[in-house]
């Protein structure tokens, strides 16, 4: 695990600090930087950052100024950390491609075993070679997705959720099942998670692979 590095943006030390004493204990590699800008120069500058932990209220850029430079060229899992726990902004996190979402006070422990469970999502992902259903192909090791022989932009976690839906192909799944295997059992949100991913990842597949289907008062099954 220690070849994977761990950007922690905040522009409080003794948070800085505290989580990355709790990475470092699973032998992560962590770099710090301590307001929006900094962040953006250490992220252009340094191609080996595996997942970033971002605050949302710093000064110079704030988390969500810099969450939208990043995902102008990189789907490189995001952590959002917020005072806040309003719907709303919540709701915005994911609307710019935020992969997970703590509300601060939050527990180390917690925050670790988030960034865990997206990483070892992710090196799975390469596992296997490539998924083609329908007119959806799925390269897990490019992390590309096309359909219709059209490359399809999807962020990490609706790229996660699409894999897990074409895995599970013709199986009924509720909302609790997604968000224990794609957002991991210690995840504390609702359906509103689900739901706003799974209108992202529809209106990006476009009618032309419409495959997953709603089961009311249920959740989604993936069908061809």
């Amino acid at each position: 695990m220690n070849d994977l590095k761990i950007l922690v943006v905040d522009d409080e030390s003794r948070m800085r600090k505290l989580v990355k004493d709790f990475l470092v204990k699973k032998d992560y590699l962590v770099i710090e930087a301590s307001d929006g800008e900094e962040a953006m120069d250490i992220f252009y500058r340094d191609k080996g950052i595996s997942l970033i932990i971002l605050d949302v209220m710093m000064p110079k850029m704030d988390g969500w100024q810099v969450c939208h430079e990043i995902r102008k060229t990189s789907k490189v899992p995001i952590i959002m950390l917020t005072a806040k726990s309003e719907e709303q902004d919540e709701l915005m996190g994911f609307e710019l491609g935020v992969d997970e979402y703590i509300s601060k006070p939050f527990s180390p422990k917690i925050l670790v075993a988030r960034v865990d469970a997206i990483l070892r999502r992710a090196n799975k992902l390469g596992a296997d070679s490539i998924i083609t259903v329908g007119n959806l192909q799925i390269d897990k090791l490019a992390h590309q997705v096309r359909v219709c022989g059209n490359i399809v932009e999807l962020s990490f976690k609706e790229f996660e959720l699409l894999v897990y839906f074409v895995e599970n192909k013709g199986i009924a799944l509720s909302r609790e099942n997604i968000l224990n295997a794609v957002w991991s059992y210690d995840y504390f949100g609702d359906a509103r998670t689900i739901d706003t991913h799974v209108k992202k990842l529809r209106a990006k597949l476009t009618d032309d692979a419409d495959y997953i289907k709603t089961i009311w008062g249920m959740g989604y099954k993936f069908e061809v």
